[in-house]
């Protein structure tokens, strides 16, 4: 299971995210990048921020801790500015936090060494499957601690979840927005990277994150919810895969 934390203190906004996150305090003294329930991406984005992180994880890349962080209400009245007050106000209850990378740097596209071919194709591969359309040049949501590479951001993977249309049944469609993803360029060793990382993943894996959401995000019936990601990514996974080799090719 995730941690759960509780809100102490809103530090301050990290306005370069379009929902507007914050760092913010918790029981713990740990801080955290906390994405709020009540932002304009809504639930599905914080349900993307914890399957897609911890997949990540059993894959061996690099994410922060991913918690659940418990916010009242009054953590939000007290901040002048309108907007957010408005959006923590009406966050009361379990947000996502990130753990935050004291001293961390934004990575640099120019500075290409801080990289390996491996690990630039399994980020490539990885976010290939997940769909994450954020992950360019303009963005990278990528952070360099300690010399090495952290993935954050991913609440904007899974995107077919926000259409009408029935989750499993777009799970084939190829993904051509990785063409612009700020790794492909090093991206030189994808085959081996799907051979690897398709390897590691299953079914159970899968259910393993996706059980980490928390009921409340999944709507009214959480059960039929999850079964939706699981199988919709069950299904990504089975060959032949159509987004690994479209990132191959570049598109």
């Amino acid at each position: 299971m995730l941690r759960t934390v509780h809100a102490l203190r809103y530090v301050t906004p990290l306005r370069e995210g379009g929902s507007l996150p914050a760092l913010v305090e918790a029981d713990d003294d740990g801080l955290y990048v906390v994405k709020f329930r009540a932002a304009g991406q809504g639930l599905k984005a914080l349900v993307a921020e914890v399957i897609v992180g911890e997949l990540a994880r059993t894959l061996g890349l690099r994410v922060p801790e991913i918690v659940l962080v418990e916010l009242q209400a009054e953590l939000g009245r007290t901040e002048p500015d309108p907007e957010i007050n408005e959006l923590v106000t009406a966050s009361a209850g379990l947000n996502c936090g990130i753990d935050f990378l004291p001293g961390s740097l934004d990575y640099n596209p120019a500075r290409p060494g801080q990289l390996s071919a491996r690990e630039a194709s399994e980020i490539v591969w990885f976010d290939a499957f997940t769909t994450n359309v954020d992950r360019t040049a303009r963005n990278p949501n990528l952070l360099v601690w300690h010399r090495q590479t952290w993935l954050i951001d991913h609440g904007a993977a899974l995107y077919a979840h926000h259409s009408d249309r029935d989750l499993v049944s777009r799970a084939r469609e190829p993904f051509p927005l990785i063409a612009d993803h700020v790794l492909l360029p090093l991206a030189t060793a994808l085959a081996e990277a799907d051979v690897r990382l398709a390897g590691m993943l299953d079914e159970a894996s899968i259910a393993a994150a996706v059980e980490l959401v928390p009921d409340e995000w999944l709507g009214d019936d959480p059960a039929t919810a999850r079964a939706g990601y699981i199988n919709y990514l069950v299904a990504r996974l089975a060959p032949p895969r159509s987004f690994a080799s479209g990132a191959a090719h570049g598109a």
